[in-house]
């Protein structure tokens, strides 16, 4: 195709040289067809459609594509047939050939037939919107890669983002996500913006109406924010989060982050957030962090208290005092626990609780049917019961990773104590970790099993002396004082003959 100063270079020979066209082919290297064609028009047609190229087999099948196609807008938004679709639907009918012919004709049919979406550009007041959405990304947790749930929010006005992830997008770790963000803002939004999501909507109802989720009620009147709910399909709506969701993914977690925990993990997220800070936005004269130092005193303040961002029932404790909680196994302390309790669960953890007393705290479990102890809960029973000892499944847990000290301590002690007594003193013994730290168990262990004392008064002596170390006494100074004649006692001469004296006079 000739370009467009080829079309000049021809017609200015022609029309003001006065060559003749079979010259101008000559010197200029086209064909005479091509210079005629170039006098014809003044410039190449770039609006001028490619021509489809022949495709004999495809031709009787044009028209059942086209219907599909047409069925198309019938159908729900993501589940329309794609281009490969229609090839495996026409190939059952017949038509063989190539899957690229089907493709090539489906996305000219679509460039006549489908209009360009086109938006309106937005512009916002300080502290009046934000956007807020899940999104899903890979790090690399514990040496495994896993998928996580990213929460991420921005604010309209300064763009400022706050990204976090969690395990799961329950109602906790949504709540939970909007007060870690709350706080990194400094202040709350006047309004966000959500898609139709089951944790805030609970029904969709005529135009914009909303049915929301008593529990997002509730935190949505801590926090005094409206909610706007997008129109089901149009992302949009949205489209400033939607980019937020990516761009925090293809930015902060690229490559792979490798992390221990969650908590690492978004300490990581929230670096990243600040340091995008720095960055200005195309179109805007000022950094992120410039634009919301003018922004967050236009937001809500935020209130005293954060919201118990938690998910509350009753439950019933197990006769292997346990509560059940998402087909999860959780321990609660033999003899402190009651029929009935009450199950707090956060994001991270589970709270156990009586008439408002925590019981017990674990890490919260995300897999189905798991056993989740604290052994130190049945070490009660055990004192009861030593001859199960060997067989109760908290212990068998805990002594798979314990100090090897500890097996020391336990074979001499049932060396000693054959009956029963040696297992007794040995539970008394880890019934210390309540109170201490286990780092300085495992040393009074060491230490008793140095000394030959290795049972619990013995160990609990060698951790009181690790705890309060022995110190030097302090040099007593009696000058100016009343007492200062006896300042130098214990220091003078020796004088033999005072025993002399004292023996003469019995």
């Amino acid at each position: 195709m000739l370009k467009v100063d080829e079309y000049e270079k021809i017609r200015r020979a022609y029309y003001i040289e006065e060559k003749s066209i079979r010259r101008i082919a000559r010197e200029q290297g086209h064909s005479r067809k091509t210079v005629e064609k170039a006098l014809g028009s003044s410039g190449p047609n770039p609006d001028r459609q490619k021509a489809e190229r022949p495709a004999p087999r495809l031709g009787e099948y044009k028209g059942r594509i086209e219907a599909l196609l047409e069925e198309n807008q019938r159908l729900p938004r993501k589940q329309r047939y794609t281009g490969h679709k229609i090839y495996e639907v026409i190939v059952k009918e017949g038509y063989g050939g190539s899957e690229s012919g089907v493709r090539r004709h489906v996305g000219l049919w679509r460039q006549i037939h489908n209009s360009p979406a086109v938006y309106l550009p937005l512009e916002f007041e300080r502290g009046a919107d934000a956007q807020a959405d899940w999104g899903e990304g890979e790090v690399v947790m514990g040496g495994e890669r896993i998928t996580v749930q990213l929460f991420t929010i921005r604010l309209c006005y300064s763009r400022r983002l706050f990204m976090m992830a969690f395990p799961s997008q329950k109602l906790e770790a949504f709540l939970e996500a909007h007060v870690a963000a709350f706080l990194y803002f400094e202040g709350v939004p006047h309004r966000i913006s959500y898609d139709n999501l089951k944790t805030a909507v609970k029904d969709i109802l005529s135009g914009h109406q909303r049915q929301e989720q008593a529990g997002f009620l509730g935190f949505r009147s801590h926090y005094l924010f409206e909610s706007h709910f997008c129109t089901p399909g149009q992302g949009h709506e949205k489209g400033g989060v939607e980019h937020g969701v990516g761009y925090g993914r293809r930015n902060f977690l690229v490559p792979l982050p490798e992390v221990a925990s969650y908590t690492e993990l978004n300490a990581y997220l929230r670096s990243q957030c600040l340091a995008d800070e720095e960055r200005t936005v195309h179109g805007q004269t000022h950094c992120i962090r410039e634009a919301w130092q003018e922004e967050k005193d236009c937001l809500l303040p935020l209130p005293a208290q954060d919201y118990a961002c938690c998910k509350t029932m009753q439950v019933s404790l197990t006769p292997y005092s346990q509560v059940i909680f998402e087909t999860n196994r959780y321990s609660v302390p033999v003899g402190e626990g009651r029929r009935v309790l009450t199950v707090r669960a956060y994001t991270f953890r589970i709270e156990i609780l009586h008439q408002g007393e925590v019981l017990a705290t674990h890490e919260r479990c995300y897999g189905h049917g798991h056993d989740i102890f604290d052994p130190l809960h049945y070490l009660p029973l055990l004192e009861q019961r030593p001859g199960a000892f060997d067989y109760a499944k908290p212990l068998r847990q805990w002594r798979a990773e314990w100090p090897s000290v500890y097996e020391q301590a336990l074979a001499e002690l049932r060396s000693l104590w054959p009956d029963g007594r040696g297992i007794r003193e040995f539970v008394q013994i880890l019934r210390l970790h309540k109170e201490h730290p286990g780092s300085l168990i495992e040393e009074a262990v060491s230490a008793a099993l140095k000394f030959g004392c290795v049972h619990y008064e013995g160990v609990r002596l060698c951790l009181n002396q690790l705890r309060l170390p022995q110190q030097l006494p302090l040099p007593l100074d009696l000058e100016g004082t009343s007492l200062s004649q006896l300042q130098h006692r214990g220091s003078q001469t020796v004088d033999l003959q005072v025993y002399d004296q004292l023996i003469g006079g019995i």
